[in-house]
Parts: C-alpha cells; structure tokens; sequence
C-alpha cells in the first residue's frame, strides 16, 4: 500500500506540474512526461482497444496471482512481492483511469536515453532483481 501511495504521489505531482514540458534535473536525468499505452518499456504499444483491454486484464490476472502468492509467502518472499504487486498496481491504476501510463523518470547520458520510466517501475525492478538474486543466492 505504501508503494502504491508513493507512486500515486509521483505521478499526481509530475502530471499536474510538467503537462507538457520537461524539466531538467542535471545531465543525467530530466523529467519528462509521456504516456505509454503499452507495457514495460512501451512494448506491446498499440492503437488497438481490444488488444490494450486484453493485456490489462492479462496484469490484472498476474497482480491476482501474485498477491494469492504473497499471502503464502513467508519473510524475504512477502518484501519481493509487496515491491512487485504495489508497483504493478498502481500503474495498473493508471492503465484503467488515464487509459496509459505516465512516465517521467529520463536517465540519459549525452544522446543516448534509457527508456522513460516512473517510480513504480522502480519497485517493480528491485523486487525482480531481489527474486532473481534470492534465487541464485538462497536455497530454501
């Protein structure tokens, strides 16, 4: 709940504050809002309403199957998962009331930019990364 919270902050914040503009931070990183109708990193962008429809009760499906897991799910494993779902909610929020995602987070290093991402795609990243990492680290 509380990463989903502080996503939510975010995002209210960048898009009642940046509209249409950017701002720099320093020369590695702007904000900058744009909307992603499609997955992580904009993959499965499309202008089709059947095929957005289809792939945000694909998430939605996941989200379910994962909180079902997280509430089984014992110390490390509950964080893991707290990290993902809060993360996948809230841009899930996003996909059913603004019909896209914004992201805003540009991280760039002379011409070359990184996809354009938001605070819960952050959350998203570290409770893989830790799930992968438990993985090969930790034998249960």
């Amino acid at each position: 709940m509380i990463i989903f919270l502080f996503d939510r902050t975010s995002k209210l914040k960048v898009i009642s504050n940046l509209n249409e503009s950017s701002y720099y931070v320093n020369n590695y990183i702007n904000f900058d809002l744009i909307w992603n109708i499609g997955i992580g990193f904009g993959l499965l962008s499309t202008t089709s309403t059947i095929v957005y429809n289809l792939v945000t009760i694909l998430i939605a499906l996941v989200i379910f199957i994962l909180f079902l897991v997280f509430i089984t799910s014992k110390n490390l494993d509950k964080l893991i998962y707290a990290l993902i779902i809060g993360g996948a909610a809230g841009n899930l929020y996003d996909r059913l009331i603004y019909k896209a995602v914004p992201d805003f987070i540009d991280i760039h290093y002379s011409n070359f930019h990184w996809f354009t991402f938001n605070v819960a795609d952050i959350f998203i990243t570290i409770g893989i990364i830790i799930f992968i990492v438990k993985g090969f680290l930790i034998k249960d």
